[in-house]
């Protein structure tokens, strides 16, 4: 099929202007969070943000492979969300989001750009939808967590380790205040991955 008469043309720029804004929704929580003094989540938002700007990259790319190096003016029509931030809220609207983009969205345009002949298309997109159901899993998490004040407090002993010093305790609850170097709980460093695969 001719690109420029593809619906896959207009799925890649859609998931561009998606990904940049996610990007851009990710920092700007990213800051939000370091206000608040929660350096961990500071930090976990600004590697969302990256891998978002990753992706948008990606289809960007095949936009100008697949259109001769330059594409004018493509138009698109989507929705967008736009809330007022606030880190307890925004967590979770932002797990939901990722959680359609990868159970809905991405698979349907892998789908279309399979159908259309664009194999390597529908392949990036497929695993564009297997990071966002992660970053689904890690935003939810948090939110959870934030929501029930239990970013620093677990059922059982957990290692607890400053992302300033190095300093680790194991126990039940963090630390307000690193003893060692002074820095506030939030520059704990929490290992979002291994608690969630206790979970599963």
């Amino acid at each position: 099929m001719n690109f420029n008469e593809s619906t896959t043309k207009t799925n890649l720029a859609r998931a561009f202007a998606a990904e940049c804004q996610a990007g851009a929704r990710y920092q700007f929580m990213s800051k939000m969070a370091l206000q608040d003094q929660q350096k961990f989540l500071s930090d976990t938002m600004k590697t969302l943000a990256k891998n978002e700007m990753a992706h948008a990259k990606v289809v960007y790319d095949y936009i100008l492979k697949y259109n001769g190096g330059s594409a004018k003016n493509i138009a698109i029509e989507a929705g967008y969300p736009f809330d007022e931030p606030a880190l307890e809220t925004s967590l979770k609207e932002e797990s939901l989001i990722e959680l359609s983009e990868a159970e809905n969205i991405y698979p349907s345009f892998a789908r279309i750009a399979k159908d259309e002949g664009f194999v390597d298309i529908a392949r990036s997109f497929t695993e564009i939808a297997q990071i966002e159901s992660t970053h689904h899993q890690i935003l939810k998490y948090l939110a959870d967590l934030y929501e029930t004040k239990k970013m620093y407090k677990r059922d059982k002993p957990t290692e607890w380790k400053c992302s300033n010093c190095g300093h680790v305790e194991i126990k039940k609850e963090g630390w307000k205040t690193c003893p060692l170097c002074s820095m506030p709980q939030g520059y704990i460093i929490i290992d979002i991955e291994k608690e969630l695969s206790n979970k599963i």
